[in-house]
């Protein structure tokens, strides 16, 4: 349920590209915090790609979401770039309704 919710928020509109790498950082830590203590890694991250892919090609939010599936799923444990998008106004409710 939780994954579903994920992928549908990261087929939200993003105006940059820079913010729609934002976003799919922002979906991969939403992931990782919700995995059950005693799931499977690697089958976390198959099942999730098997559900994110089909929209890879026309969102790029989850495009960057499964890239770092990926990437988390191939070779050794390394360090990510999972820096935390810079704080900046976003146009507050006026961009919110404006949206809707």
């Amino acid at each position: 349920m939780l994954l579903e919710r994920t992928i549908t928020t990261l087929q939200s509109r993003a105006d940059t590209p820079e913010r729609a790498v934002e976003l799919g950082k922002l979906g991969y830590l939403q992931w990782l915090a919700w995995l059950r203590p005693g799931a499977s890694f690697p089958d976390e991250a198959d099942r999730a790609l098997r559900m994110a892919e089909p929209f890879a090609a026309t969102d790029p939010a989850v495009a960057t979401f499964c890239d770092l599936l990926r990437k988390s799923r191939s070779g050794p444990p390394a360090p990510m770039d999972l820096s935390l998008p810079s704080p900046r106004r976003r146009g507050g409710a006026r961009e919110r309704r404006r949206m809707l």
